[in-house]
């Protein structure tokens, strides 16, 4: 029986040696322990009828696994990955800068041509892929893994493009080159694909994974746990900013001092301040959240953004290549108010949601990467992994 108990409790926690130790920061607060007394506590109280000495090697097989779980023992072939990982998406950054610089597309003085400027970075960029995504199979640090299957998940969005250029995916997830289809293609095309202009364009993305991955096995300072309040209460104040510009109330008319019915404008300008200013102050914790579930609901509150910047600049509402907003008030007190309702009616809902789950994963410390809350349930929205991926 206790043998049956071993088993099951190993299959139920560990279907790998990445998963096994993927949680490390759970067993520290707290979260494993929670969930394997609440949910293993059953069986164990139902066996009341059994020998004492059964009772104890039930625990013990309980209090063996927790601490394994809180002082795993990886293996030098899992360090050797897991600092190998670290130093690749550093490196693929830097290529993923490279092929973001204008300077790559324009002729050098030596005589280097803007053509082969453009396909060594571009060879170094695939190569540098490669490395990251072959070695983060043999990792266990989850928080940088979880990032590096965001990365693959947009490169194979991307797949036509790149084809294009002569890249393509192979089954295991890595990229192969055409050197000769890449030397034939137009470079404007490249860099577009790479352009740091357009928040959601392919290289922004991947930059913002690989910056999310930079910091994700990093230890959270006061100074970090400080910027965490901080987002998360500018995020509960852009949600009911959001709320607030979706609401018929808001734009509910008044009489002026003619008895005209007219808008509340002074109202709407001042809640759209109110948005723009703490949607800024959200933003700003994009480069230092180390949670997984802060970066995937930032990343799709800036797509929304990026589909409706068009829209919000006849307002007088503009979004720069950081993706940071900027309102003019007298552009925006002359638009027609009706046509500012019908627009916030739909995006400043989808802000408002988006930014409840950024207030969520700030303020309760839920990793969407783990899957495992700080109040030791699971959670699933937002979970992605590496082996999804291969």
């Amino acid at each position: 029986m206790s043998t049956n108990i071993n088993s099951n409790l190993f299959q139920s926690f560990s279907s790998s040696s990445g998963n096994f130790f993927a949680d490390y920061a759970s067993i520290k607060n707290g979260s494993y322990a929670k969930l394997m007394r609440s949910y293993y506590g059953k069986v164990y109280e139902s066996s009341t009828s059994t020998a004492g000495s059964k009772k104890s090697r039930s625990s013990n097989v309980l209090d063996k696994i927790l601490e394994e779980r809180r002082n795993p023992k990886v293996s030098e072939e899992v360090q050797k990955a897991n600092a190998n990982l670290t130093s690749g998406i550093s490196s693929l950054k830097s290529s993923v800068s490279v092929l973001q610089d204008e300077k790559t597309y324009t002729d050098t003085e030596k005589g280097q041509t803007a053509e082969e400027k453009v396909v060594s970075a571009m060879k170094d960029y695939v190569s540098q892929y490669n490395n990251v995504v072959s070695t983060a199979k043999h990792s266990t640090l989850s928080g940088k893994t979880s990032h590096v299957a965001s990365v693959m998940r947009s490169t194979a969005q991307n797949a036509d493009k790149l084809a294009e250029m002569g890249i393509t995916i192979n089954s295991n997830g890595t990229l192969q080159i055409n050197e000769g289809k890449l030397k034939a293609t137009d470079i404007s095309k490249v860099q577009e694909l790479f352009s740091n202009k357009k928040v959601t364009s392919y290289g922004s993305t991947v930059m913002s994974r690989l910056q999310f991955a930079g910091v994700a096995a990093s230890a959270k300072t006061s100074s970090s746990e400080k910027t965490n309040n901080t987002a998360g209460s500018a995020a509960a104040s852009l949600k009911a900013d959001g709320e607030l510009l979706a609401s018929d109330k808001l734009f509910e008319k008044i009489k002026d001092k003619d008895g005209k019915e007219t808008y509340d404008i002074d109202k709407i300008f001042a809640t759209a301040k109110s948005f723009v200013s703490n949607y800024n102050s959200m933003l700003d914790s994009d480069k230092s959240s180390l949670n997984s579930g802060v970066s995937a609901n930032l990343l799709r509150i800036k797509e929304k953004t990026e589909q409706n910047s068009d829209a919000l600049k006849q307002f007088g509402i503009s979004v720069d290549r950081n993706g940071r907003m900027k309102i003019d008030e007298e552009t925006f007190k002359k638009s027609d108010m009706s046509k500012v309702q019908k627009l916030f009616k739909d995006y400043g809902a989808s802000i408002a949601s988006s930014a409840s789950l950024v207030d969520y994963y700030m303020t309760t410390q839920a990793d969407a990467a783990s899957g495992y809350t700080s109040a030791g349930t699971y959670n699933v929205q937002g979970s992605v992994r590496y082996e999804d991926f291969m």
